[in-house]
């Protein structure tokens, strides 16, 4: 897991002799934005959504830089008369319905709930854009890194989700497996749910975990960001999580990787102490 995907992107250069015979793209998610950016050839993309180039919303924010943005309205997408149009499962059905009425055609990506799901969101991005070689590169590296997963002990570090109201994630997420994939347990499903959920302070600090995943604060103040912060939490290391956590893209594996190295801290400290 530690195998970054940087080199392999970079190597997914355009192999195709005419790229006038690819689909042009628009993408209105920030997740799809990362998908097509990975297997487009650059002539393709049209536009990305506005978050595309977002640090906080985007683990490829700097590569979407050099990309037109739209603001997800469906006449400023239709001047552009784009091929497909890429979206998420929860975007605006008024907007995709317009779009698919003035024959557009549109393809929804559903919400990634585990790193396993990954390789498909590529395959069926690369059968999208007509990148499919690229594509089943790419799918085929992040299957064989899935694949050194251990499984996770039960004497495994715990660790709590504790973003801003007490926001958790429990199993049936991607960031449940992103965890376990990182070789640590989750409160969350020690406490018994699954997917989102929250967690209470007290629930925190009398669980003891060895360390929490939570958000980076950013400027500005608000009450709900006010508990995490809390003078209890400060003997609990943090590791912050980032946009590689949120999508179904090779970056999820940077996420396992920042656990792994987190866990990693732990069995050092266990040796120092024996």
């Amino acid at each position: 897991m530690r195998r970054l995907l940087t080199s392999l992107c970079l190597s997914l250069a355009p192999m195709w002799a005419g790229a006038s015979e690819l689909p042009k793209v628009v993408s209105v998610n920030v997740c799809t934005d990362q998908l097509v950016m990975l297997l487009a050839d650059p002539s393709q993309v049209v536009s990305l959504s506005r978050l595309s180039d977002d640090p906080r919303s985007s683990a490829m924010a700097a590569q979407a830089a050099p990309f037109a943005k739209n603001n997800a309205r469906a006449e400023a997408i239709a001047i552009t008369t784009p091929d497909v149009v890429v979206a998420g499962t929860f975007t605006d059905p008024a907007l995709l319905n317009m779009l698919r009425a003035i024959d557009i055609e549109v393809v929804q990506f559903p919400l990634t709930r585990s790193l396993d799901e990954i390789p498909a969101q590529i395959r069926k991005m690369g059968d999208v854009l007509n990148r499919r070689d690229a594509a089943v590169q790419l799918a085929n590296d992040v299957e064989t890194q899935l694949a050194e997963r251990r499984a996770v002990t039960d004497s495994a570090p715990m660790a709590a989700f504790f973003y801003p109201n007490g926001f958790a994630l429990g199993e049936g997420t991607l960031s449940h497996d992103i965890l376990t994939a990182g070789g640590a347990r989750n409160l969350s499903v020690e406490l018994g749910f699954s997917g989102n959920g929250r967690i209470s302070l007290e629930q925190v600090v009398l669980r003891e975990p060895d360390f929490l995943v939570s958000s980076p604060s950013y400027s500005g103040f608000s009450r709900s960001e006010e508990m995490t912060t809390h003078p209890s939490l400060k003997a609990f290391p943090v590791l912050h999580s980032s946009p590689d956590w949120v999508c179904g893209t090779p970056a999820a594996l940077r996420a396992v990787s920042q656990v792994e190295a987190m866990v990693q801290r732990f069995a050092l400290s266990d040796e120092d102490t024996r």
